[in-house]
């Protein structure tokens, strides 16, 4: 079936007679289900032809998606990354030892001296600490040095097709058309990582139609040139807009007493600092929480360190949700800055679950009546929550740390 599809397809294509509505019923009729699971160059060139009077719809004119998308071609490589995502697990320790290695961290530094002066200015014009913009830009690109080979178009038109994320890929396709005729950018030169992000520091078309900037305010914003100056200056607009505040952390390491009562953290529910330092909460090296708010994290249960974490943390998960990026950037950026490493140390003994083995997770915490989501092996505050739960029923550390341990008590 599917290589008759394709061979119907390619013929249609290539003739230029067949018109996109004509294309979309040879792909109902011929099974469009099969090309779409198994991905296929002329099943990404019907999908264009389709794609096409939307594209126009949206105000790309007949040049520019002309100009755009006969270079785009079906990247195989790019489904597989996308489907493995859910697959590849790491536990947060394991990330951060990549994520903050001592030669990031060397690396960090040098940019710091090189760029210092830039950086000093894009703070003070956007008051957002240049040590986290220099973290953001290590970890999303080494500093410069890897900001992906991939064409962009490419990547999400393969990604749109795809159908998983069909409909979020198609809008940032059609932002790249934007970005395309806007003039800021040949389509050549528009490259990135396989999921779209572009530049220095990984900018989605859309959020670079939305926040990106040009420092000097000469032109359109330019995040994909060897000069890092526009790339950074957008980030700091980026987190800006997120809500950063000046002048505050991200979050800082604490110790908790003997017999903490672990429930109270994790929630993500800010209360006075006051409140914690009530409950003998306290920084590694001593001295006074201060004043403020702040929620306690837990991000490998009570074994691990413990972070009391402010409103800049949720700052930094604008640019990404995953708690294990944010502490990553911030603990990246203090370390860059001179700070010291975490005190606390991970349990390392312990290994990530796998994504069936999530999934089994949350359709047990359902069986048992504690879980409100579906098993779709994400591991959010819904499912955190009912690990408490369970762990409350059977008198375990109420941590609400999804490990094997709690997956074996489960079964």
């Amino acid at each position: 079936m599917r290589a008759l599809v394709g061979l119907v397809l390619g013929l249609a294509l290539w003739s230029g007679v067949a018109a996109a509505q004509d294309v979309e019923e040879i792909v109902a009729e011929a099974g469009a289900a099969d090309v779409m699971e198994n991905g296929s160059e002329a099943g990404l060139q019907a999908w264009i032809a389709g794609f096409r009077g939307r594209a126009l719809a949206a105000g790309i004119s007949v040049a520019t998606f002309d100009e755009v998308m006969q270079g785009v071609h079906f990247l195989p490589d790019v489904i597989e990354r996308d489907r493995k995502q859910d697959e590849f697990t790491r536990t947060i320790w394991d990330y951060l030892d990549r994520a903050v290695s001592e030669d990031r961290i060397v690396a960090g530094q040098k940019a710091l001296r090189t760029h210092g002066p830039l950086l000093e200015q894009i703070e003070a014009r956007y008051g957002v600490d240049k040590h986290v913009v220099l973290a953001i830009w290590g970890l999303e690109s080494a500093y410069g040095a890897v900001r992906g080979d991939i064409e962009t178009p490419s990547a999400l038109a393969t990604l749109a097709y795809d159908t998983r994320r069909g409909a979020f890929f198609e809008a940032e396709l059609i932002a790249a058309l934007q970005i395309v005729q806007s003039g800021a950018v040949k389509p050549a030169a528009m490259i990135g990582s396989w999921a779209g992000a572009m530049g220095h520091t990984q900018f989605m078309p859309s959020s670079y139609l939305k926040l990106a900037v040009s420092f000097d305010g000469r032109g359109k914003p330019d995040i994909w040139g060897e000069d890092p100056t526009d790339a950074l200056a957008s980030t700091a607009a980026y987190l800006a807009n997120a809500g950063w505040k000046n002048g505050g952390r991200w979050g800082d390491e604490v110790r908790l007493p003997v017999g903490f009562d672990y429930s109270v953290a994790g929630d993500r529910t800010q209360k006075p600092l006051s409140f914690w330092a009530g409950l003998g909460v306290t920084f590694p090296g001593g001295g006074s929480l201060g004043e403020g708010w702040a929620s306690l994290l837990l991000p490998a249960g009570a074994r691990g360190p413990t972070f009391l974490v402010y409103d800049n943390f949720a700052a930094i998960e604008a640019y990404n949700k995953a708690d294990s990026y944010v502490i990553a950037v911030g603990h990246l950026a203090d370390r860059i800055a001179g700070g010291a490493a975490f005190v606390g140390g991970w349990p390392r003994d312990l290994r990530a679950l796998t994504l069936e083995e999530r999934k089994e997770m949350q359709s047990l915490l359902l069986a048992a009546g504690v879980y409100a989501g579906t098993a779709d092996g994400k591991v959010g505050p819904l499912t955190m929550a009912a690990v408490k739960a369970f762990q409350r029923a059977r008198g375990m550390v109420v941590d609400g740390y999804p490990s094997l341990k709690i997956l074996l008590a489960l079964r």
